[in-house]
């Protein structure tokens, strides 16, 4: 029995001495070498998570759905939410955890006393609340970013509040940055992706952040909006070249540093091929004689061509030079290989009978445009291959620019946060409402010449601008007609005009939209309702419903948030 309990002991000693060394284990385990110790974190490993993440948040929504909301482009398969605003419920905890990365590097710069990065963080925390305000509404702001410490479900602000918050953060980054001095001994080169490390251009995107918002308040409270913008422009110092422009370029090595649906993106082509030039933004540039649509759309590969003597109402193949052949339809890797030939098909206006899927007769131009919220887009022009397995060879497909692998930091495929170009046109607008920044045609032809130069046409320019119909006449419908289509491939600032001013006047949606006019807001996501209930729903009971908003209410997007209610705009 003795032995016995000697056995005993002895196992249970050596059973301690296991768990001890086992716990010591766990913990050096527990320590991932690959992680980065928010105490001692260098803040310029952190710089290019955040701005990477803002650059591509912006950019995905502007070359996505509100690109189609804007009526730049449009898409002929999987196009219900493009083309016709049918909306889901939408998340912002992508942009909030943007917003959390930001706060440790601002936490980090605190520490360390760096006071560019303090300033890069202070900036894109602006910018990065005011882009979701922009999109929902109200949301957390004062209480955000505190779940770690005291608060779990943080409450609203108003969106009142919000823009007057930015704009105080904005001045305060904009004296940071003016105090940076050298910063050779902690900034690491290159780390920085929009400006490496340029704290007199950080100082100019955030003066120019301000600009945006002072003419985005500029309704609803024109006292405040008037004082910030015209002590920016007495200043100076905002973004006045495209070289100063905030903008993310893309490597293209792997589908996250690529182009948004490019080859490298998707090697199937089938997002790049889906998305085509809206006939609302291609007729206006046809118009104008803009040198921009060559670089951002293709001519038609089969044109139509309108053939009296013809014994059909359409061709049933196409036409290479001239001569009928046996083909149906064309690829576009069969079109890059014959970029010589000229296709054609041929129609008889006189036999053509309308139907449901092509109302019209088919447009014999070499630009076009597939109409806004078509209910059957893939069928328009009378293409005979409707669906996805062949492009629809006769509307005007992107460019060949957006399936680029590697744009570079010289090419034209970027992420733009802002522009020397929006703050030319910023400006514009407000001279002409008598507020001290300029005169309103210097500004106004800026904001076109920069933009050509942003897209490798600047040399277009003189000839451009005495365009009639691009020569200033003005009018304000002529400054936002402009800097909506110097917004093509990034269309949130355009939106965000578009609803504080109902400029430009868009095309009707067609019978595919679920309702008649286009959306004013993104819609408040289920995880925020079904977590943070009770903030969330006192934020959607402060928007204003809308003849629009019936079907879903006030959490719809086109419920009226503070910024345009009461305003009439843009519908």
């Amino acid at each position: 029995m003795k032995i016995v309990k000697t056995l005993l002991k002895g196992v249970l000693v050596c059973s301690l001495f296991l768990v001890a060394s086992c716990a010591k284990k766990l913990d050096e385990f527990n320590e991932n070498p690959n992680a980065v110790d928010p105490a001692t974190a260098n803040p310029n490993l952190i710089l290019p998570t955040v701005l990477s993440a803002a650059g591509n948040s912006y950019l995905g929504l502007g070359y996505g759905k509100i690109g189609g909301t804007m009526q730049h482009m449009q898409e002929d398969g999987w196009f219900s939410g493009y083309n016709a605003y049918d909306w889901s419920e939408e998340d912002w905890s992508g942009w909030y955890g943007i917003l959390r990365n930001n706060q440790f590097l601002l936490d980090r710069a605190t520490e360390l006393n760096y006071p560019l990065h303090l300033g890069i963080a202070q900036t894109m925390r602006a910018f990065i609340f005011g882009t979701i305000t922009d999109l929902w509404g109200d949301a957390p702001y004062s209480e955000a970013l505190r779940g770690a410490s005291d608060i779990t479900f943080p409450a609203y602000d108003t969106q009142e509040a919000i823009y007057k918050g930015i704009i105080e953060e904005l001045k305060t980054a904009v004296a940071t940055l003016g105090s940076v001095g050298d910063a050779s001994s902690y900034y690491a080169s290159g780390y920085d992706i929009y400006y490496n490390g340029d704290a007199a251009k950080w100082k100019k995107f955030a003066n120019t952040l301000l600009l945006r918002y002072a003419m985005r308040l500029s309704t609803k409270l024109p006292d405040l909006a008037k004082s910030t913008l015209e002590a920016v422009y007495s200043s100076g110092d905002y973004i006045k070249a495209t070289s100063e422009d905030a903008v993310m370029n893309y490597a293209g090595i792997d589908p996250g540093s690529a182009w948004p649906a490019n080859t490298v993106a998707d090697p199937s082509e089938s997002n790049w091929r889906r998305r085509k030039a809206c006939a609302t933004l291609l007729d206006k540039l046809g118009d104008l004689d803009d040198p921009r649509r060559g670089v951002w759309f293709q001519p038609v590969h089969v044109r139509w061509v309108s053939d009296a003597t013809l014994g059909t109402a359409l061709d049933p193949y196409i036409r290479e030079n001239g001569v009928l052949t046996d083909k149906v339809s064309i690829t576009d890797m069969e079109y890059k290989a014959n970029s010589g030939k000229v296709y054609t098909r041929h129609f008889n206006p006189s036999l053509f009978v309308p139907s449901l899927f092509n109302p019209a007769p088919p447009k014999t131009t070499a630009y076009v445009g597939v109409p806004p919220a078509l209910l059957y887009p893939d069928y328009h022009n009378s293409n005979p291959t409707p669906g996805q397995s062949v492009e629809n060879q006769h509307v005007s497909q992107l460019s060949y620019n957006f399936q680029k692998k590697d744009d570079g930091a010289n090419g034209i495929l970027k992420a733009r946060l802002a522009t020397a170009s929006e703050a030319a046109f910023i400006l514009a607008e407000a001279a002409q409402k008598g507020w001290s920044a300029g005169t309103a045609e210097a500004n106004y032809n800026n904001g076109v010449k920069f933009s050509l130069e942003s897209w490798g046409v600047g040399s277009e320019y003189a000839g451009y601008i005495d365009n009639a119909g691009v020569a200033y006449n003005g009018t304000q419908e002529q400054i936002l007609e402009q800097k909506w289509i110097a917004g093509f491939a990034n269309a949130l600032e355009a939106w965000f005009d578009w609803r504080r001013t109902g400029l430009p006047v868009l095309t009707a949606p067609g019978n595919g939209s679920v309702q008649p006019v286009p959306p004013v807001r993104l819609i408040y996501g289920n995880n925020e309702i079904n977590v943070n209930k009770t903030n969330a729903e006192a934020a959607i009971s402060r928007m204003a419903t809308t003849p629009y908003s019936t079907l879903r209410g006030k959490n719809s997007q086109w419920a009226k948030p503070w910024l345009i209610e009461g305003t009439g705009k843009p519908w």
